[in-house]
């Protein structure tokens, strides 16, 4: 097997692990270069944020698309749009999606402006009427739905069915990728679909494995088009190519609940569960390094807000983002 990755990898019982280097034995020790930017964006007409675990920027590269669950930790009920564009500025553009939704989740947008948002657990089917939740939608700008994938309110593990998805990808050439699962009795899969919502495959299972899963909870995709996968409850990435064929895992991130990268190979990784319990030695935060070769050159220390740094994301000045759950927060992080 031929990797081109350079950072620590051993080969151990056919797996390729890709380790933390020597100098970086302590996984909170890069350096903080970013301060927070207190207060930079507000929902206006006394709307506080609910718990929130989607953030993407816009296709200009510069607004952020924010997914919250209605001002609280769900959208049952609610009459309140969970989606929100704000500007570079922190101001709002425009809120969608009253009564769509169940629990907002994983979000991303694609080359085209297009929206897709993951509805992470649902609603059963009543009287015969169609339920919500587990499904991924593409909206447009506007919010009008373009596609569904997915039965709504009804669960499952082939192709017209998903258990708690949690994320989705887009690929350059329009495959879709759903992390669908989220802990305990759901699914643990990695499901892919081409851009006509046709499925393709499906690779993963529960365990601790190579290709198995403990909550996939995030996707992001390199410049060499492979496909990552934040392990959450595994305490690690897992790397793929396209095809579902695992690479190498990755453990110097931390226990990955969020994860981006951007066209120069940066990833960010937002790590909101580590502690003595979880993931021994490891620190709450946002870890930043090379989606090359897996070395951490950065840390943004959680301070405040903790347990629930699940979302990251980045803009193309450089500001990196992040979507809290139990603190119901958004932050935003510029260089110092």
């Amino acid at each position: 097997m031929r990797h081109s990755l350079k950072f620590g990898i051993v080969l151990l019982s056919g797996i390729a692990i890709a380790g933390v280097a020597a100098a970086q034995s302590d996984p909170n020790s890069a350096p903080n270069p970013y301060r927070e930017d207190a207060g930079w964006a507000k929902h206006g007409a006394g709307r506080n944020f609910g718990s929130t675990p989607g953030l993407a920027i816009d296709r200009d590269g510069k607004s952020l698309w924010v997914f919250d669950r209605c001002g609280g930790q769900t959208c049952e009920n609610s009459n309140i749009d969970p989606l929100t564009k704000y500007d570079a500025s922190g101001r709002v553009v425009t809120t969608l999606g009253a009564k769509m939704f169940v629990r907002p989740h994983g979000i991303t947008v694609d080359t085209d402006g297009n929206v897709w948002l993951a509805d992470g657990v649902g609603i059963a089917p009543k009287d015969g009427k169609p339920g919500k939740g587990h499904v991924v939608m593409k909206v447009s700008p506007e919010g009008k739905v373009l596609m569904t994938l997915g039965t709504p309110g009804v669960t499952g593990e082939d192709a017209t069915h998903f258990n708690a998805p949690s994320d989705i990808l887009i690929a350059p050439n329009g495959d879709i990728f759903i992390a669908d699962g989220h802990g305990a009795k759901t699914n643990a899969r990695i499901a892919k679909f081409d851009k006509t919502g046709k499925f393709i495959k499906a690779w993963g299972k529960e365990g601790k494995g190579q290709s198995e899963f403990d909550e996939p909870h995030g996707l992001a995709m390199d410049s060499q088009g492979r496909l990552f996968v934040a392990d959450r409850a595994n305490n690690r990435i897992q790397i793929f190519d396209q095809d579902g064929k695992f690479l190498a895992e990755w453990r110097q991130f931390g226990r990955p609940s969020g994860i981006a990268i951007d066209k120069n190979d940066v990833l960010y990784v937002a790590d909101s569960q580590s502690n003595e319990k979880e993931n021994p030695g490891f620190k709450q935060g946002i870890r930043i390094g090379s989606a090359k070769d897996g070395k951490v050159t950065a840390f943004i220390p959680e301070t405040k807000d903790f347990d629930s740094e699940e979302a990251t994301a980045f803009d193309e000045a450089g500001n990196v983002y992040a979507g809290y759950t139990g603190a119901m927060n958004l932050k935003r992080f510029v260089k110092k």
